[in-house]
């Protein structure tokens, strides 16, 4: 048997599993939770990507960001000229710069409340809580609170959760769990966040 022979015969057999699997799989009738996590780069670029991807099927979508305040970044401008998503920036920036815990677990609560109120209103197919995971990190935000909103959401919505160190009970709860993993940051041989790339 040549060599292109046992490639189609073990491409056969991947093909024929895919397919199984495929036929087996279900649709849940719910929207689904996926948690963006890590140490890595483009926790919420990848949020951003599926808000393109459900845009595209004409879905209805909702941003809620927790930490990054009013820096101006490219997506923000991009989906303010699309119109299309409800976009809420409600944190007071990176906690480095705020230094008072009082004032962001205030920030924190508030931006979960209009989260919830979103989540629950059956408007919205998607809704990205974006670096929600850094309010929950530093206790600005209850775990059990955040899981019980997203119990509490509306059937149809799916709900995306961004940023490093997601508690284990949200990622035991979550469908989806991705983590980005640093390898190499050009930050770390200074060179500055770029626009257009990293903001």
């Amino acid at each position: 048997m040549s060599d292109a022979d046992d490639h189609k015969a073990e491409m056969q057999k991947l093909q024929a599993e895919q397919k199984r699997k495929t036929e087996e799989a279900r649709d849940p009738d719910r929207g689904l939770i996926l948690v963006h996590t890590g140490d890595g780069k483009g926790k919420s670029s990848s949020a951003f990507g599926v808000i393109v991807r459900a845009l595209g099927w004409g879905k209805s979508v909702g941003v809620v960001q927790f930490i990054k305040g009013k820096w101006v970044t490219g997506e923000r401008q991009f989906f303010d000229k699309l119109g299309t998503v409800d976009w809420h920036t409600m944190g007071d920036g990176f906690t480095w710069d705020t230094q008072d815990k009082n004032k962001d677990i205030e920030a924190a609560e508030a931006a979960f409340a209009k989260a919830y109120e979103m989540m629950s209103s059956g408007a919205y197919d998607l809704i990205v809580l974006d670096e929600i995971n850094i309010a929950m990190r530093y206790d600005y935000l209850s775990t059990e609170a955040v899981l019980d909103g997203l119990r509490r959401r509306a059937n149809n919505t799916s709900v995306v959760l961004t940023g490093r160190d997601a508690k284990p009970q949200l990622c035991d709860y979550a469908d989806l769990v991705s983590e980005m993993r640093e390898i190499k940051h050009p930050f770390k041989a200074g060179i500055k966040a770029q626009r257009g790339l990293d903001f």
